[in-house]
Parts: structure tokens; sequence; C-alpha cells
């Protein structure tokens, strides 16, 4: 291999470090032509993360840390800082559907008063690879083939999966991407994380490494495989419409910002490298700490002007906050200023509106192209005499550095080597991958197999495929068997070599399980109500009236959007037409309506669609004995269990589906490997 200017490369796979562990070294000219071609790939779209949608909100501090950080952000309790959030999909085009399986980007602009502050993340805490130089290939291999132009949003296929198998260090994260997490029902029910360890430094310079966690207020939800599919074809806008209603509803998302703090005594004695961006810190040995809370409360007013526009960077800190030598953030630090320049056209971005710092801002950079206001004088330059003391009759002078208020790094040591190598700290890839997997129900642990044998049926390379089995050897034997017989293999393929021996014996951490950790409320879903002629006009009113009192919304479905004629000889508007409203959009669905409709529409394929997917996804159905007809229709009559839920009592029975749907599904209906 070698550069763009022909010269050889002797490695293409670490960015040149001060030391194995030692940060980035901004001379490594390899590294940066590779980010640099690939920083100015795409205009103008996004290369990544390119479909997103952007809310305005703030944060409010709800704990002080002056211990940690001298951060004002992170000292003024009560305080509301402004705060600008963009949520998206990784590998898909603007025009991508929202469900398609892939990590979310959880993005958080704060506009504090000591200028912004950046949190990119995403909604899983780890990443596919260690170190910076490998993004481009990492990208290049999700997104669609250069020569044919698809895949689109997905990593079902060769490219993807030929690439991951051959980079044992995306193990953990692909056991991630795997799960449900990555197939979210909607933005207000995901985690984020701020992915990297950063450094919190207090006013006495003493510093204390950081993890960043989002928890959201409803609780973390997914969706199902094949209801994902089915909700990109009747809504590909699901989750930018299901965030835009719930804010102009008043029904505001919020999360709790948690922080992971520790120490360097436990850095050391860690299993892992806390600078490895493919690990995490179990919440079971380092608890998160609340210290306050994002809401989301208005929708923007211009798509392209905020959301479209705004530039985030992980090198957008402020005082009291830091980096660590984590290569992959040294790397991002790099890229992500690089990038803007290309998709905005101008160093001066910051001038737009929705990057512009709520805070004063001084300097003297001025011109090029979009300056949108230079500062006035005669000076450009610094140091400078131009502007006298305060004591005279002249302009005060120009900003100048402050050394007790400014930002300053802190001092970490550093004194090694000019070298291109991977820290042997980063080399066991499959002990937290195994720990993640060991720590889902069975019910996750079947979604994960299944997902696997998907994505690998797409796969023509029979080698590729047995190369990633025999990855999945090293994390969990049955879920190699598993996937292997799921895709046909005659003979389970050998493990593939290790560079360290994994950690086998790793406790179980239920906290990265979603089902461990349901909200058992069903505030903020959406109960659909399918009626038609003489429906139970007391019964519709019930289950609307119960819904409301937990927290959630209710959409009326009907044969015709103009609604149907109830047994109160009333007309009741409908939200959706049935053919437009399918049970995939909707949390729990209850039917109603008189015994003459149910045999109607008994045979009507939208109806039993609407019952049937329901019950395959397994969603609780209330019903009421006269849709037996229709029940029976869609062949389920005689596979009815407790997922079903008469409401015929009326009020009280209302309710008591209601009370039923806090548990969010019904996973007894699915066939799961037994612990």
């Amino acid at each position: 291999m070698t550069t763009a200017q022909g010269v050889p490369m002797a490695d293409d796979q670490n960015w040149l470090k001060a030391g194995a562990r030692g940060p980035s070294l901004l001379e490594d000219h390899i590294a940066r032509e590779k980010i640099f071609h690939f920083d100015h790939e795409r205009i103008p779209e996004r290369v990544v993360h390119a479909r997103g949608y952007g809310v305005h909100g703030h944060f409010e501090l709800t704990r002080a840390i002056p211990e940690y950080s001298s951060a004002a952000i992170f000292n003024e309790e009560g305080v509301k800082t402004p705060t600008f959030t963009r949520f998206s999909t990784v590998a898909g085009n603007k025009g991508s559907p929202d469900l398609a399986r892939d990590v979310r980007g959880f993005a958080t602009k704060f506009y504090t008063k000591e200028g912004n502050w950046d949190l990119v993340g995403n909604n899983i805490p780890v990443f596919f690879i260690q170190d910076a130089i490998k993004f481009p290939d990492l990208i290049h291999a999700a997104k669609p083939a250069p020569d044919r132009g698809f895949p689109q949003a997905q990593t079902a296929h060769d490219n993807f999966w030929d690439f991951v198998s051959l980079t044992p260090e995306s193990m953990n994260m692909i056991m991630w991407i795997m799960s449900d997490r990555t197939i979210p029902r909607s933005f207000r029910f995901m985690e984020g994380f701020g992915v990297h360890t950063f450094r919190l430094v207090n006013e006495k310079g003493e510093a204390h490494f950081v993890k960043f966690h989002w928890k959201p207020k409803l609780g973390v939800q997914s969706v199902v495989w094949n209801e994902a599919l089915k909700i990109n074809g009747a809504d590909p806008d699901f989750h930018r419409r299901d965030m835009w209603d719930a804010i102009e509803m008043g029904d505001y998302p919020q999360w709790d910002l948690g922080i992971q703090v520790f120490d360097e005594k436990f850095a050391d004695e860690f299993e892992f490298d806390v600078l490895d961006a493919t690990k995490i810190v179990p919440e079971e040995q380092v608890p998160v700490e609340i210290i306050g809370t994002l809401t989301l409360d208005a929708n923007v007013d211009n798509f392209f002007a905020e959301t479209e526009q705004v530039a985030f960077c992980t090198q957008n800190i402020v005082p009291g906050i830091d980096f660590t030598e984590d290569p992959l953030l040294q790397g991002r630090n790099f890229s992500y200023l690089d990038t803007q320049l290309k998709r905005l056209g101008s160093p001066n971005f910051t001038h737009i509106p929705i990057n512009a710092p709520k805070c004063p801002v001084r300097h003297f950079q001025q011109d090029g192209h979009m300056a949108m206001s230079n500062p006035k004088g005669r000076a450009n330059y610094e140091p400078n005499s131009w502007d006298g003391p305060m004591d005279d009759n002249r302009e005060p002078r120009g900003p100048r550095a402050c050394p007790m208020r400014g930002f300053t790094s802190y001092e970490a040591p550093v004194e090694s080597p000019k070298i291109r190598v991977r820290s042997e700290t980063f080399a066991d890839h499959y002990s937290q991958a195994r720990q993640f997997y060991i720590s889902q129900t069975p019910v996750e642990q079947t979604h994960m197999a299944n997902a696997l044998t998907f994505e690998l049926s797409k796969v023509e390379r029979m080698d590729i495929r047995e190369r990633m089995i025999g990855h999945l050897r090293h994390i969990d034997d049955d879920l190699a068997k598993e996937v292997a017989d799921g895709i046909g293999l005659e003979k389970l393929p050998e493990k593939v070599p290790v560079a360290r021996k994994p950690i086998t014996d790793l406790p179980e951490s239920p906290a990265l399980s979603i089902l461990k950790n349901s909200p058992k409320s069903f505030k903020g879903r959406k109960l659909g109500i399918y009626i038609a002629e003489g429906g139970d006009a007391k019964i519709v009113r019930a289950l609307i009236k119960a819904a409301k009192d937990e927290g959630s919304v209710t959409e009326i479905i009907a044969p015709h959007v103009a609604g149907a004629k109830l047994s109160d000889g009333k007309m009741l508007e409908a939200d959706e037409k049935i053919d437009g409203g399918p049970s995939v959009v909707y949390d729990a669905v209850a039917i109603v309506m008189g015994e003459d409709a149910a045999k109607n529409f008994a045979k009507d394929k939208p109806s039993i669609d609407f019952v049937n997917d329901a019950f395959a996804h397994a969603k609780f159905i209330a019903y009421v004995p006269e849709v037996m007809p229709l029940l029976e229709g869609a062949g389920v009559a005689d596979r009815m269990d407790d997922g079903f839920v008469n409401v015929s009592g009326g009020g009280d029975a209302a309710q008591g589906f209601i009370k039923t749907c806090r548990k969010l599904r019904h996973w007894d209906r699915e066939a799961v490997k037994k612990d």
C-alpha cells in the first residue's frame, strides 16, 4: 500500500502515538491523509449520520459536582442550559427509512456560559474500532458497495461482514448491533452514551475519568425485526413523526444525565483498558450517578437551517472537561472539525445561528466565506497595542487570554517513543462480547441469534460466514451452533486465533438488558383502537380514558377515515383508515365493533393483517366477544392467550387492560431458547 503521494505504507492499522497508550500525534501524515480524503468524499450530505432529526431543549443540573469538575454547567444547580439534540441513523442516506437496523446517533450541543460543549455519542456505549485510522474502512464496508451503489442502510451484505470478521475488535459491538438496541421503538425510548472515557477536572487541577450516560425517563423499548420491516413500509418517517407529535402535544421527552466517575487506581485495576472504545465499564462496578435532566420541548422552525446545518464536534469542550488518550476520540477530534469545512463550506460555520454560542465571543479571527460579523478595530492579530488601558479615554483593550478563567489541558504525563502500534491492553476482543450476550434474557438472546442468522444469510461467500461463526465460538458456543444451523453449515468452523485468551467468567451485567429493565409503565406509548359499525361506545370511551390516565395516547382506526357509527348512534371520527393504520405502528391494540361488522371484515386483508401482526409481534390485544368472527378469520381465535384481554366489562376492564400493557409485550407468545 502507498499514500496518495505514492509513499509506501508500513502500517494501515494504527495512528502514530506517543507510546502504546499515549496521545495520537498530529504529525501522522498517513492517517491525516486517509481521514482527510474520507471527510471530503460526500457533499453536502453528511458522510455518516445523514438521516437525522433535531430538537431544541434545555438541561437542568440537579446535583452539583465541584469535587469532580470546575465546569459552570456542573456547578449551578437549577440553572437551565439551552441545548440542541440531534438523533440519527449512521449508515443510511437522508432518504433511508427510520427503522433500519443501525446504531443511532445521540448528539447534544450545550450552549453553556463558558462556550459550547458537544456530547457526541450513540445509543450504544461501545464502537466497532479502537483506532480512528480504521474509521474510513468501517464506513466504506458498511455503506453501499462502490461498484453497484447498494445495499442501502443495512449491514446484511458481504462487504460489512468481510470487514468485521477480519476485525476481531468489532466483536463486542457486533453483539450490541445484533441486539434489539439497533431497532428502537422511538428516539424517546433510547439510552445515549458518550462512548469514550473523558476526564473531569476540578478547580484544584485534579482529574477523574468519566463516562457519560443518558437514561430516558420513559424507559428503553425496541421493536422486533419483522415489525421494523413493516413499519418502514407503512411509515418510513416513524421515529421523526413520533418525536414531532410528542413535542407538539406537550409530552416532552426527558433523559437523566448520568456519570460514571473513577480514578487512576480503578483504571489500573480494571480488567480492560478504559481508553479502549470497544469496552464498557459495567454499571455494577461503577454505578451511574444522576446529575441532571435533559428536556426536549421545542421542534425546529426550519429543518435545513437547524437540523441539517448543526455541526457537532467532539473537540468542543469547556473548562472542567478534558480528553483522554483514547485513540478513537483523538482521531474524531481531528476529523469532525475537518468535516464541517467541507460540508458547510467555511471555517465560519460557527456564525450559523444553530452553531453560534449563546455566550459572548471575543477573538481576532476575521474574514472568510460566510463571515457574518467581524471584530471592530484595526488589529486582527495578537499581541497588539492599539487598544489602550481602561483608565484612558480610548476604547477598552481587545480580548486577551486569561490563565485564571481560560481552558487549560490536564497535565497528563507523556514521555514515550513515537510508535505505530496497538496497546497490548486493547487485545481482548471477546470477553465483554460474551458478558453482553449472557446478560440478556432468553427472548433477547433469541432475537440476537435470529439477527445474526438473517444477516449472514445475505452474505454470499461461505468463507466469510464461516469466519464469523469462528468468532462467535469465543463468545458462546451455543450461539455459534444456533447461527451455524440457521444458515445451514454442515460442520461448525474452528475458532479463529485470538490475540489474548478471553475471560469466560465475567459476571452477568443486568444493566445491559432492555427487558430486565422494563419501565413497567405504558406512559408515552400509543394504543390503536380499531372500530367499526355497532362498536360499543362506552367501551371505546373507557379505553380512551384509561390510556389518557396512564399518560399514553390513542388513535382511532376505522374502515373509512370518516370514522364509524358506534352503538350510541354517533359517528366517531377516525385518525387512520385501516389500510393506513396497521397495528405495527401501535404499542398495543383494541378491537371494538359489532358482530355484523366483524363478520364483514373477517375476510378483509387489512383487517386480518391488523390482527395477525399484533399477535405475531407479541402485542397485547383488547377485544369484545362480538369481534370473534374477525379473530377466527385471522386464524388466532384458537391461539388466544393471556395477551388477549376481554374489555366488555367497561371502565374497570379498560383500566385493567392498560395495566396489562405496562409489560409492553406478551413475550410468552414467542418461541425462545430456555435457560
